[in-house]
């Protein structure tokens, strides 16, 4: 019968890795591979590798794993290297005999640098870096894709609040993650959304809380925040006569001093939800309640609607104008944007914001697909390749270099990342290291030890937090 269990490291692969055992040269001894992103919009933040190592690495192949490997791979109508896996469980006792170098998470690089390198440690494997090349690469690009984009944003916000606001110290819950319910499964949730969290502290996805305690040793604080909030249904549920009770039922569960809380108003008519009810028949109680009422447009051309519901609230609530010129909203009052936010957009919006002369603190903003699914391995075209190989002991360079596809060609020998002394990240050669270059890649894995275990808070501050 065949294997229902998801984590059996031999299966975690694509098929045609389980005959290319047999490919190699003879007498190959080692293999080395690295990762790296290609190209991309914006600076590569790495992340997720502990994740991954502390997940499937950690945890040694059994025979009974072999077993159940063989039978699938063999129904499927494969070859399978039955005699190589059953010495790495004798001779390693089932841990993997390699060595992965990296640049330790949170930290910031140009795209077209190495960020990991594998290598076999014992000859008999040499065929074992590729064979990972399906996991491993997947459990870095992601995690990585999603972790930059959330930084390049966080740039796009430090930004607009440094031209707008008189502090920048609300930044880190400047953009809150909505993205959960639109991702592809509950652990593609916790990496994008822990991802996210290395730059900002807001959430709505429950699962990367338990990820940052899992994974990266926050176990007895609390990595993110969020607050209450209404969603459609337990509006509408009111009838549209009911809507003004909607609303003062929240100021009434939600209202006091310190709290903040947050309700879509776009249900009906958000135009007559500003103007009227929150601005008209309940507004002394938003002014007087003690806390903050977040507004939440859900519909239309973003910047368009944010920079009216921005006006119609000046009108309403009144504007002070702040050290740098710009107009903000009383502090029991702001807008959250959650919908339609992606890089492009979320900068749209704040010039549209700002060109209207409204601070970019009166907005946060709310991310979801534009965060955590609408990206793949060729947004930042991320790729692992072999890039040397040890035959009879002498190494040799390996590449492509395809005639139809320079964009594809890849780069060669053993590698190196050095930071110079004008703090230009650059990959070279292993052999160029001079004894005054640090290699920015270290060991972070060995023989089935993880030997650089790091929390959230210490890859963060790496991250510019």
């Amino acid at each position: 019968m065949f294997t229902r269990n998801l984590h059996n490291l031999i299966l975690n692969t694509d098929s045609y890795k389980t005959s290319h055992w047999v490919q190699y040269p003879k007498g190959s001894e080692y293999l080395s591979s690295y990762i790296e992103a290609r190209k991309g919009d914006f600076d590569v933040l790495f992340f997720g590798l502990q994740a991954f190592i502390k997940e499937y690495l950690s945890t040694p192949i059994t025979h009974q794993d072999i077993d159940e490997a063989e039978a699938v791979i063999n129904a499927h109508g494969l070859t399978f290297n039955r005699a190589g896996w059953e010495r790495l469980v004798d001779k390693h006792g089932g841990y993997l005999p390699l060595r992965i170098d990296a640049v330790r998470e949170g930290s910031v690089l140009p795209v077209s640098n190495v960020v990991c390198q594998v290598v076999n440690t014992d000859p008999e494997f040499y065929w074992l870096p590729s064979y990972i090349e399906t996991a491993l690469l997947r459990a870095i690009w992601y995690p990585s894709t999603v972790a930059s984009i959330s930084h390049y944003c966080k740039g796009i916000l430090r930004q607009a609040l440094e031209k707008s606001a008189d502090s920048t110290e609300s930044l880190t819950f400047r953009l809150h993650d909505f993205g959960a319910r639109g991702a592809s499964s509950m652990e593609t949730v916790a990496l994008g959304s822990l991802a996210h969290l290395v730059n900002f502290a807001g959430t709505d996805a429950l699962s990367a809380l338990v990820a940052a305690s899992r994974w990266y040793g926050m176990t007895d604080e609390m990595p993110a925040f969020s607050i209450p909030a209404a969603e459609h249904s337990t509006m509408t549920a009111w009838g549209r006569a009911g809507e003004t009770d909607a609303y003062a039922n929240m100021l009434d569960q939600f209202g006091g001093e310190g709290r903040a809380f947050s309700v879509v108003s776009d249900s009906y008519d958000l135009w007559n939800a500003i103007d009227n009810i929150w601005g008209g028949t309940l507004k002394a109680e938003v002014e007087t309640m003690g806390g903050t009422l977040v507004i939440r447009p859900d519909s239309g051309e973003p910047a368009k609607v944010v920079r009216e519901a921005l006006e119609r609230l000046a009108v309403k609530f009144g504007t002070r104008t702040n050290s740098k010129g710009y107009k903000v909203l009383p502090d029991y009052i702001r807008i959250i944007q959650g919908d339609g936010i992606n890089p492009h957009s979320l900068q749209g919006i704040l010039d549209t914001v700002m060109q209207a002369g409204f601070s970019a603190e009166n907005v946060t903003f709310g991310m979801g697909g534009g965060l955590l699914q609408q990206v793949n391995r060729d947004t930042m075209s991320w790729a692992m390749k072999a890039s040397a190989i040890r035959i009879d002991g002498q190494w040799h360079d390996v590449y492509k270099d395809p005639v139809t596809s320079h964009a594809k060609r890849s780069k060669k020998g053993r590698m190196a990342l050095i930071k110079d002394n004008n703090g230009k990240v650059s990959t070279i050669r292993e052999e160029e290291l001079r004894d005054t270059d640090d290699n920015l890649l270290q060991t972070v894995y060995l023989d089935g030890k993880l030997m650089i275990d790091e929390r959230l808070d210490v890859i963060r501050e790496r991250a510019g937090w």
